[in-house]
């Protein structure tokens, strides 16, 4: 199976939704991981905006990219800036790549604001992730 990490600054609103994501919409495709360069938590606007997908990522918890030191990718994914500037190199034949998006927690304003961004992130990573992961697990065999 095609095993891809997302890798953020605190593992807890965009490599979250977007592990979830591809668990969900690449089953049986595409092994989705997710770990940040410093880890906090899992962002609760994160776990709702998922669930209103019908996606459960509330079991999921914040990891350092330490966490998964013996894990080998086909593919690791920075979502934010500065993990891409933070980034370690990984072995072998993993291929990195950035794929920028806004951070939801940053956003303000009212309750519905703020989960209107959280949402517009996730479509975000939906819409450029799938297809870009459907196309790479088809076109390469995975380890």
């Amino acid at each position: 199976m095609y095993k891809v990490l997302f890798l953020c600054t605190e593992n807890a609103c965009r490599s979250q939704m977007a592990e979830g994501l591809v668990n969900h919409d690449l089953a049986g495709q595409v092994k989705a991981f997710s770990a940040g360069v410093r880890p906090s938590r899992v962002n609760p606007r994160a776990i709702q905006a998922m669930t209103e997908l019908g996606i459960d990522i509330s079991h999921h918890y914040s990891k350092s990219v330490d966490d998964l030191a013996g894990e080998q990718f086909d593919l690791v994914i920075t979502v934010c800036d500065q993990a891409q500037e933070q980034c370690p190199l990984f072995p072998g034949e993993t291929e990195v790549m950035h794929a920028g998006f806004p951070d939801p927690a940053r956003a303000t304003g009212t309750e519905e604001e703020i989960m209107a961004a959280f949402r517009q992130v996730r479509d975000a990573l939906r819409a450029e992730l799938i297809p870009l992961l459907r196309e790479k697990a088809q076109a390469r065999p995975a380890r």
